[in-house]
This record gives structure tokens, sequence and C-alpha cells, in this order.
């Protein structure tokens, strides 16, 4: 996309900002920073290249040009959803599959805790850090990252999961201005909804390897095994492990 393209797909959004880079180190970084010097709700940076974009646990996101969506959201929480900072990934990962359903046709799943899946295949990323001031929590960055055409996917060797891209799935190429602007309009909406039942539901309607057998790594435990069951109130996964006990994951990976 060129500025004008971008132009075009953010005309009909609810953005207060937005700063447009070819090239960027990482989008969340650079969002962080705007933030700590007053970046109004709803600002969004975005870049055609991310050089050294992360995810969780420090692993390291390229974005190439012309072939992906890489871009972070600022938001200034109000009190009444500062409770709720743990749902701002799911709601990343709520707005995703449903902007791919509507524009794609594809039924995307939600991997706890911020991928999101096609065909058990991830396509989307996303990491969300908060800006402090002292005890109380400042600016939310959600940085969400997109495989939308097949150079996107990088090679094998560098997947940490098993990777794809929406036109690999679809068959044909993605609009990335469409697809960013179906995106935004999503988190608006689902914002609205945060921590509601109907929040809540679409998540556990949508979530990965429901009923699955699974492995958790990077958590409390050196391994957790068990089947999922869903997510409780607060975000964390559910798992029956074999002796029929049921443990809640607050953090961690999800492998079959």
């Amino acid at each position: 996309m060129n500025r004008h393209e971008l132009e075009v797909a953010l005309s009909e959004t609810a953005l207060s900002a937005w700063r447009y880079f070819d090239s960027i180190g990482s989008t969340n970084t650079e969002a962080l920073r705007w933030a700590e010097s007053g970046a109004p709700d709803f600002s969004l940076v975005i870049a055609d290249e991310q050089t050294s974009g992360r995810g969780r646990f420090d692993r390291h996101w390229v974005t190439t040009p012309g072939s992906s969506l890489a871009f972070s959201l600022v938001l200034q929480p109000a009190v009444n959803e500062i409770p709720n900072l743990a749902l701002f990934a799911p709601l990343c990962g709520i707005a995703v599959r449903e902007a791919v359903h509507l524009v794609c046709g594809l039924s995307p799943q939600i991997k706890w805790p911020n991928d999101v899946l096609l065909q058990g295949q991830k396509f989307c990323g996303i990491l969300v850090e908060s800006s402090w001031q002292g005890s109380q929590p400042g600016a939310v960055v959600m940085g969400i990252g997109i495989n939308v055409n097949r150079g996107s996917v990088p090679p094998p060797e560098l997947q940490g999961f098993p990777a794809t891209s929406l036109e690999t799935v679809s068959g044909k190429p993605v609009n990335r201005g469409t697809m960013l602007r179906a995106v935004l309009l999503a988190i608006e909406a689902w914002r609205g909804r945060l921590g509601t039942a109907a929040f809540m539901q679409q998540w556990q309607k949508h979530l990965a390897f429901k009923g699955q057998r699974v492995q958790i790594e990077n958590s409390e435990k050196p391994l957790i095994i068990g089947k999922i069951k869903g997510i409780n109130e607060s975000g964390q996964l559910l798992l029956v492990e074999d002796n029929g006990e049921v443990v809640s994951v607050t953090i961690g990976d999800v492998h079959l």
C-alpha cells in the first residue's frame, strides 16, 4: 500500500491519528514511544516492512514488503476497561477472525492466548504491551501481524508453529487495505463489548483445539498436558488433565 491507498482504507474508520513507515524496526516500539508522548486513543502505527518485529517471549517477527500487514494500535483505556486489560489480546483475535470471515469467507480459529489460525496453521500473531505510570496502567499497544499474501510466510526452519497466509488458504490475492479496514472496524465494534457475555461466547466459540489433547510449554510448570475445555472469565485456558482435574493456565504456548 502506498500512502494514498492507506488514506482510502482508513477513511471509514474511527482512527484519531496514524503514522505510516515504508520500513521500521518494530511498529510496537514506535507505538509505545508515541503513547508515552501523548498519542490519542485509537492511534495507528503501520509499516510496509518490519525488520525487528517481536512476538511473545522475544521471538523475532519479520514483515516483508508488499505481503503482510504489520500494525500497532494505541488505546487509552477507559476506567471501566482497566479491569479487563488481559482481554485486549483476545479482542484482537476476535476482530481478526471476524474480518477474515467477512473479507475472505474463511473461518479462522483463535489459538490461546494470542494467535489466529487457518486449517491449524498460524497466519496472525498478536502482541499486546502496556505503558505504565507508576503503578497505574497507561496506554495499551496492540500489535498485529497478518500473513496476507504467500510471500509473507517464513521458511519452515524459522517457523515456531506451522504457518500459512490468507492467499494460500483462500486461493486468491487479498487486498491489504480492505483487510486492514475490516480489522479496525471489528476492533472498534468489539471493544465496546469487552468482557461481556457475548465477547466471551465469541472467544469460546472459535477457540482452537477445543476438546483436543495438547501440551502447554513456557508456562508456570515445565509441561502441562490435557484436553482443552475452554476459557474462564479471567481469560485463563482451562485444561482437563488425564486424572480428570481441571487446571487453569495463565501463560504458555499451546502445542498439539
